[in-house]
């Protein structure tokens, strides 16, 4: 999909692309007034999702990472460290910016070690309406 090869070129790039689309194309990328590019698929409804990834995930950048994927996908919600060694993530947009986070959190940064992802359904909440960090546990 060439959304996600504009994922990770310069926003005006992206722009540019994104025009050069037209609304020929049912999927096409938007790069919305805050500089994050999002997924305009037609689908206004919001589901929300928990993810639990386990491995080496704590105290090598995966929080930050998920932030800014999150950022890049438009997605609310908030990730945290948690007692186990794991790391918990609530997650609220589209089912395509869901299943954008979700292979990226299976993904993780370079020096992480993803063993798995759990994921569960959430209750949405119309209080979520940017990403943050959290905090130890």
């Amino acid at each position: 999909m060439l959304c996600a090869i504009l994922l990770r070129t310069r926003p005006v790039i992206m722009l540019s692309l994104a025009r050069s689309l037209g609304p020929r194309s049912p999927k096409r990328c938007i790069l919305s007034s805050s500089g994050r590019k999002r997924l305009n698929t037609g689908q206004s409804s919001l589901e929300a999702r928990r993810y639990v990834v386990r491995g080496r995930v704590q105290g090598v950048g995966f929080r930050w990472f998920v932030e800014r994927e999150a950022h890049i996908l438009g997605i609310a919600g908030w990730v945290r460290n948690n007692a186990d060694g794991s790391v918990e993530i609530l997650a609220q947009g589209t089912r395509d910016q869901l299943l954008g986070l979700r292979s990226r959190l299976r993904e993780g940064p370079r020096a992480a070690r993803v063993d798995a992802v759990e994921e569960s359904e959430a209750r949405s909440s119309a209080n979520l309406n940017s990403f943050r960090i959290e905090g130890a546990w």
